[in-house]
């Protein structure tokens, strides 16, 4: 199935690159350690330019999935992912993915949003459909100007996770490794 970051190209405002095509054209430059990676996601995941949007505009769904203008299909938000309410493996899991869907409820409440829709990580002619993402599109959402993902990673309730331009890797869940 195709992976649910953000791919090469923009759908957004004035044909701005998404953080994740720089970033694949920083990974293909530079071998990066894990520390690295977060800083260059977090950096990156601010550079992006999305249109204004009102809160009334967006319901969150989980950590990482938002509904935009009450409209079908969900969003799944890009560079990061959030652990799971509805399909946890374990108790900390659901927990730590409640908490972060409070957090992000918490970050669109308190306005001043950005949206972007992005290109998903997904096979040529395979997006909008369920082989691409779970049918879900993909966008960035920024609160105060800081991608939500990058706030969500930097308080421990995310981690990050960065696509090449047809396929993610590996979905890393981290939540219940004990």
């Amino acid at each position: 199935m195709g992976g649910p970051g953000g791919g090469a190209q923009s759908l957004g405002v004035g044909g701005q690159q998404t953080p994740s095509q720089h970033f694949v054209q920083i990974q293909r430059a530079i071998p990066m350690n894990t520390t690295q990676l977060v800083i260059a996601t977090l950096i990156l995941a601010t550079q992006a330019h999305g249109e204004p949007i009102d809160t009334s505009d967006i319901r969150v769904i989980d950590g990482d999935t938002i509904r935009v203008y009450h409209a079908q299909p969900n969003v799944r938000l890009v560079g990061f992912n959030a652990p799971e309410t509805r399909h946890a493996a374990c108790l900390g899991e659901f927990e730590l993915g409640s908490r972060a869907t409070r957090r992000l409820r918490a970050l669109v409440r308190e306005g001043n949003l950005d949206f972007e829709y992005v290109k998903c990580s997904c096979p040529d002619a395979t997006q909008g459909t369920p082989q691409c993402n779970y049918g879900r599109d993909c966008g960035t959402l920024k609160s105060n100007g800081r991608d939500v993902g990058a706030i969500l990673i930097e308080e421990g309730l995310a981690v990050p996770f960065v696509c090449g331009a047809t396929h993610c890797p590996r979905t890393p869940r981290p939540w219940c490794e004990d």
